[in-house]
């Protein structure tokens, strides 16, 4: 996939809050040697989608067991080469990891830089992270491909998954933006 660096730094622009320190990190890696959404571009790092969704409702978000993290995140991954734009990535990650496909999209709302630990034959290395905010049209999910369990859960009771600021501060964007009509 190829990114459109003036339509990335538009869009990096829209963004609002404590993540909007990311921007220039984000950038400078736009003007780095190699394919900066291939998987093997460890250093030093690649870019990633993941998405935010609300339930039919808007009361909870999903919110996956990751297998290899042995952590609660929200569904999301690398990117691939037939993916049509950032979007479609985050969706196709959705679809992926939970099965839910029937999603209105709220548009590209977070980022993130965060570190991948290393692993057999990958090294650490940093997630460039775009977030997108999805809701659902439909209640069900799935725990699929590199899922060990996948729930909606109450924005009220994201403290008893013990997930970590990078979780919980776009779920408080989320829940923000939705209150605003957004």
């Amino acid at each position: 996939m190829k990114l459109d660096r003036a339509e990335l730094s538009r869009r990096l622009g829209s963004i609002q809050g404590a993540d909007r320190s990311y921007v220039p990190e984000f950038l400078a890696l736009l003007d780095l040697p190699g394919d900066v959404t291939a998987f093997d571009h460890f250093v030093p790092g690649h870019v990633t989608a993941s998405a935010f969704v609300t339930s039919p409702t808007q009361d909870s978000v999903a919110l996956i067991h990751h297998r290899k993290l042995q952590r609660w995140l929200q569904p999301g991954g690398h990117l691939e080469p037939g993916d049509a734009d950032l979007e479609a990535a985050a969706r196709r990650e959705v679809a992926e990891e939970t099965g839910l496909s029937n999603l209105s999209c709220l548009g590209l709302f977070d980022i993130d830089i965060h570190t991948f630990p290393e692993r057999p034959g990958t090294p650490e290395h940093l997630h460039y992270d775009l977030r997108f905010a999805f809701r659902s049209k439909t209640e069900q999910l799935v725990a699929l491909d590199g899922v060990t369990d996948a729930r909606w859960v109450p924005f009220g009771d994201l403290n008893d998954y013990e997930v970590d600021g990078s979780v919980a501060r776009p779920v408080a964007k989320l829940v923000g933006l939705l209150s605003s009509g957004g």
